[in-house]
């Protein structure tokens, strides 16, 4: 499996697979317990907004947010040249470009 990940993202060592792991669950983490109790209330969003307002909220505000988090814990743990090659194929994937 770390092999399929290796030549998929393009690494040379199990060490790197290992990071970029790390980074994408800590991403995980960090957002979940951030952007509910402390980003959402800025915008005054909570669990008893309106279902469409907490989806908006979602992809305006939380994506956002994730994909900086995602650089922040990549840099920190030495790979930031993998996400940054990451998000920029991720943004041309949302709009569509190749």
């Amino acid at each position: 499996m770390i092999n399929k990940l290796k030549k998929r993202w393009n690494v040379k060592s199990n060490t790197d697979v290992i990071i970029i792991l790390l980074v994408f669950a800590l991403t995980g983490t960090t957002f979940m317990y951030t952007i509910k109790p402390y980003v959402y209330p800025i915008f005054g969003i909570t669990s008893e907004s309106a279902t469409w307002v907490r989806i908006l909220a979602f992809f305006f505000i939380g994506l956002p947010c994730y994909q900086v988090l995602l650089l922040i814990w990549g840099t920190l743990l030495g790979q930031f040249k993998f996400f940054w090659e990451f998000e920029k194929r991720m943004f041309r994937r949302m709009i569509g470009k190749k």
